[in-house]
């Protein structure tokens, strides 16, 4: 797999509703930062998500099940922060970062994350179940 030059990458300017609408989808998300830190550097298998074995990665906060664990993600990539990867064959099981979502991780990076207050859960999970585009 080649290597990426950071020194030539095209670095992405996003609006700060982007930005903000981003954060609060991750940090609303049943995931731990620890899951996106990881997802910098290499991809991350629906399998080392779910269940016993995320909680034990430390990439979920409690035990989720795949079903839960698809619903979330797919809402990270509708949101612009994770994309599926792709192989050879199509489509995996397997999720990676967008450079949305690695400006995002990597502000944040060394800090914990903020605590999601209930109006970021009441926002979120409006614009989620109306799959508003803001």
């Amino acid at each position: 797999m080649p290597s990426v030059d950071s020194q030539n990458q095209k670095t992405f300017t996003y609006s700060h509703s982007t930005l903000e609408r981003a954060e609060r989808a991750l940090v609303c998300s049943p995931f731990n930062a620890c899951l996106f830190e990881t997802m910098r550097s290499r991809r991350v298998s629906m399998s080392e998500i779910t269940g016993v074995t995320g909680v034990q990665n430390g990439y979920t906060k409690r035990s989720i099940s795949e079903l839960v664990a698809d619903n979330a993600l797919v809402w990270l990539i509708q949101v612009g922060v994770l994309r599926r990867e792709v192989d050879g064959q199509g489509i995996t099981d397997s999720f990676r970062l967008t450079p949305l979502g690695r400006q995002i991780v990597e502000q944040s990076q060394g800090k914990p994350w903020r605590t999601p207050t209930l109006s970021d859960n009441l926002y979120n999970a409006t614009i989620r179940w109306l799959r508003l585009p803001f």
